[in-house]
Order: structure tokens, then C-alpha cells, then sequence
């Protein structure tokens, strides 16, 4: 069996579209969809009942509360009783009906693989025009997962692995979650999808198929796209801290690393910069430090312009006119 997460909240202009892309899928297989709606406030709740109630391979978990998308996500996780496991997140949705049959035939195929992922498109919600993304940095059909690990964790501007597009092995991702379930539950770690690409690199073989099999909703603001630099800062540092914590438990080291921490620390004293927030520019001073990171020449110009108020003040009014 095949179990697919949704998570979802207040998504109700797209939960439909998401739901209708896995419905549509053949595969040899079965597959049951495990839908986490987190306590919306608008019309997904009523629309998740409305499919739950037609489509008995539907199983619907109405929260209560909000949990948030990572306790969300890993309880679905947990109520998965497929021996693979896919998601879709409630925004997104899948372009291929047989984008599970493709990934399931070669996982079965080769225990060795843990995890198939594919090629996407990046979808605008305004436009509903979908763009190719950036070249994949691992186009052969496997891949041995040890040598993606620095890939994963240094990962900026497109994910190595994009997990919406993914079929992974439910034991493999099981085993890690127990043995350290703090590094998938803790909330200071951001995300839910990098430390599960990580793991699963690290089990075994990853498969790439060049098939376009999902388009990944942009241009609404989410958890990790926000147009509040305040926001924007606490996600980066979070997720940051992730691949730090992983950096150092699995001594991932080299020239790449140092140079992501680096940007990363920018990052977040530019969110600050932008914020005009002094204790956001502490903290992204502090993580600075604790990561190792060797300040570019733009964070040292904007850490001595950040210093004096009167500066950060002019600085801001320069930069607004010249936008």
C-alpha cells in the first residue's frame, strides 16, 4: 500500500485540486490518502468531509487544535499504514497519473532505493502560468544518498530533493523518527521535509526521474515564504539550525558548508537590516557565531551600518529610494 499525506490549513481555494491529483492517480498498488486538516478557519474542513464522505480511501484527521505543520505533518506520518509514503501538500498538486506507479515499480524493483523523486514546475497561484525550476544537481536515475548529504543540507535557493514530488520507504524514514524523534518534533528545527530527505539519503539509494510529476504553488505567502521580514528571519534561522544540528552530528564539513552557514548568516542579518530590529541583528550576530560561519565583506558593511541607529536609519531611507 501506498499512504499519501495532505496536510492542510485554510487552503480552501486549492484542497479540492490537490485531493483530485492523488484521486486520479493508477496504480497498481493501493492507496489510501491521509488528509491532517489543522483547525482552518475558513471552508477547508467542510470541503476535507465532503471528499472523506464519497471516497473511502480518504482518511480525515480534523485537529482540534492548530498543531502547526510539523506536529501535523509527523502525526500523519505516524497514522500512515502504507509500506510508501508520499505527500502533497494542500496547495500543490500533482500533473502525472502515474507519477506513484513510476516511482513505486522502481522502488520494488531495488530495495536498496529509499526514497524516487522527480522533476516539478513552479506553479503561480496569480498567474497559473508553471515555470521549469532550476537543473536538477543530481540528473542520474540513482544516486548513492551519501553523496547527496552536503547537497541537502546546504540547499538554498531550490531543494535537492523536493519531498511533494517524492516516494520514500515508511521503515527507513520510521527508524530514524524513533531513534532521535526530537530532531522530526522540535519546533525550533522549522521544517518537516529536510531532516526526512537527510535520513533517507543517508539509508540508501536515491532515484531521480526527469518526469515532471508536481507543481509547487508560489506567490501565496506560507510558513516558509513570508512577506514579513520578522517571519521570514525566525523560519531561516529555525531551518538553519536544523542543518547546523545535522552538520554537526554527522561531521558534514568542507568549503560549502562554511559558505552556506555564511550566506545564511547574512540572510538573517539583512531580515534584520529590513526589519530595522536590533535584537533580531543580536540574534543573527549570535547564530553567526555559534555556526562557524566567516562573515562575508556584506555582512562585515552591514553589521558596522546596523551599529549605529542614525545610519541603519539613512541606510533604509537610501535604499527605499532606490527601489
Amino acid at each position: 500500500m501506498i499512504s499519501v499525506i495532505v496536510i492542510t490549513y485554510n487552503q480552501e481555494k486549492t484542497i479540492a485540486r490537490a485531493l483530485d491529483s492523488i484521486l486520479c492517480q493508477k496504480c497498481h498498488q493501493p492507496v489510501e490518502i491521509v488528509v491532517g486538516e489543522d483547525c482552518s478557519t475558513d471552508n477547508t474542513p467542510a470541503i476535507c468531509q465532503d471528499y472523506a464522505a464519497r471516497y473511502p480511501q480518504i482518511r480525515l484527521y480534523c485537529n482540534t487544535h492548530n498543531k502547526g505543520i510539523i506536529n501535523n505533518y509527523y502525526d500523519c506520518l505516524l497514522a500512515c499504514r502504507g509500506e510508501f509514503i508520499a505527500d502533497c501538500a494542500g496547495d500543490d498538486f500533482w500533473v502525472d497519473d502515474q507519477k506513484l506507479e513510476k516511482a513505486v515499480c522502481l522502488m520494488e524493483a531495488d530495495p536498496a532505493i529509499t526514497l524516487v523523486h522527480t522533476a516539478w514546475r513552479s506553479y503561480n497561484e496569480r498567474t497559473g502560468i508553471a515555470t521549469d525550476t532550476m537543473p536538477q544537481p543530481f540528473p542520474g536515475p540513482v544516486t548513492e544518498g551519501k553523496d547527496m548529504l552536503e547537497a541537502i543540507l546546504t540547499q538554498t535557493r531550490m531543494p535537492v530533493i523536493q519531498l511533494c514530488s517524492s516516494l520514500y520507504r515508511a521503515s527507513t524514514i520510521l527508524e530514524a523518527y524513533h531513534a532521535d524523534t526530537s530532531l522530526f518534533r522540535d519546533p525550533e528545527m522549522g521544517c518537516e521535509d529536510l531532516q526526512i530527505a537527510f535520513f533517507l539519503a543517508m539509508k540508501g539509494k536515491i532515484a531521480y526521474l526527469p518526469d515532471v510529476t508536481l507543481h509547487y504553488s508560489q506567490g501565496e505567502e506560507t510558513v516558509s515564504s513570508s512577506h514579513d521580514e520578522r517571519k521570514q528571519f525566525r523560519f531561516d534561522r529555525r531551518v538553519t539550525m536544523l542543518s547546523h544540528e545535522l552538520s554537526e552530528r554527522y561531521q558534514i564539513k568542507g568549503p560549502a558548508v562554511t559558505r552556506f552557514f555564511s550566506q545564511r548568516a547574512f540572510t538573517l542579518l539583512m531580515h534584520a537590516f529590513r526589519a530595522h530590529d536590533a535584537a533580531l541583528r543580536h540574534e543573527a550576530l549570535a547564530c553567526c557565531e555559534l555556526w562557524g560561519a566567516r562573515p562575508t565583506p556584506a555582512f562585515t558593511v552591514v553589521k558596522a551600518v546596523t551599529s549605529h541607529d542614525v545610519l541603519w536609519r539613512l541606510a533604509l531611507r537610501l535604499r527605499e529610494k532606490l527601489r
